[in-house]
């Protein structure tokens, strides 16, 4: 009796873990879709649990939702790593290989030729920007045409916003270094930073973030003399994160970062959306694409919760004191 019960249980484990799998072999089809990044190193992509954490989330969602790579899943994963020169040929590749489905990072040159060059396949992008303003969709409800996706922010005030507690919490800050491509220097986030930047006695400066030139974007920041800098909300940033974090550290420099790993790297403080949650939520269009749904009727989503990330352990060791204001305000504080 007792093991007929525990051979019960057994069937039961086993049917459930099966069911991912088997549902994928019942729909009897193969799907292929595509993953483009267009900074972070191809190996991050790797393996059924990539190292790079969007992608890890996207593909665990995915697996939720019933698809197996083996079984009704081909995920063609590229990256540009740095190299703009290289979007054209991976887009013309990923014509050829007839995807399904494209899901890409939300670097702004990357999804122009992908509008300009893809007209049929659906387009999921992950941390749009100014997809309305650089004329990607034709509005946030109803995008229109073939791309839809995720943006990274609910608007300019967040940036501005992250701006100010920067200085906040360090006082003392003057002269601020953004540390941003020309492009988010230069586009309606990068204004709105710039124009507020006085009224909190910050002088912002610009240091043009390199990707395939940190070594000389490094030297240009440590020779600006700057009490702090601020990292643009871009697709850049997040690709060299582990590099600009430990340049940081290794100058001594206080940073206010767009992306919460990058508190957790060992930036000073971080203040904006959880990127992992913009990967499950990717799938999910995926999913509804796969199913059926056309990407121009769906709206492309923004943000509804900001972070704040506050690093002791970084502010200890640059010798900063961040006042109990901001700490009481942290989502979360490491120690």
């Amino acid at each position: 009796m007792i093991h007929a019960r525990r051979r019960q249980i057994l069937m039961t484990a086993a049917a459930l873990v099966a069911t991912p799998f088997a549902r994928a072999q019942q729909s009897g089809k193969l799907y292929r879709v595509a993953y483009v990044l267009t900074t972070s190193p191809i190996a991050e992509m790797a393996g059924p649990e990539p190292a790079h954490p969007i992608v890890r989330a996207f593909l665990r969602e995915l697996r939720a939702l019933g698809y197996v790579e083996g079984g009704n899943l081909v995920l063609e994963r590229r990256s540009a790593e740095g190299d703009p020169k290289r979007f054209a040929p991976i887009l013309a590749e990923l014509i050829g290989l007839k995807t399904d489905v494209i899901v890409m990072a939300g670097h702004a040159a990357l999804n122009r030729l992908a509008k300009e060059t893809i007209k049929t396949i659906p387009i999921v992008v992950m941390g749009l920007s100014n997809p309305v303003e650089g004329g990607l969709v034709a509005s946030l409800a109803r995008p229109g045409g073939n791309i839809t996706g995720l943006t990274v922010n609910s608007g300019p005030e967040n940036e501005a916003k992250r701006l100010q507690l920067l200085k906040e919490a360090i006082p003392g800050v003057v002269r601020v270094a953004y540390l941003g491509t020309q492009g988010a220097w230069n586009n309606s986030i990068g204004q709105a930073v710039r124009g507020v930047a006085p009224s909190f006695g910050v002088q912002l400066l610009h240091v043009e973030h390199m990707p395939a030139d940190l070594k000389s974007t490094f030297a240009a920041l440590a020779a600006g003399h700057v009490d702090a800098f601020f990292a643009s909300l871009s697709a850049e940033v997040y690709g060299q994160r582990e590099q600009i974090v430990d340049f940081a550290r290794s100058a001594r420099l206080p940073g206010v970062y767009p992306y919460l790993e990058m508190a957790a790297m060992g930036g000073l403080m971080a203040y904006g959306v959880d990127v992992a949650d913009l990967g499950r939520r990717a799938a999910h269009y995926v999913d509804k694409i796969l199913k059926g749904a056309k990407p121009g009727d769906m709206p492309i989503e923004r943000p509804t919760k900001f972070n704040l990330v506050i690093n002791l352990k970084t502010a200890e060791a640059l010798g900063i004191s961040i006042p109990q204001s901001i700490l009481l305000r942290a989502d979360r504080v490491i120690e």
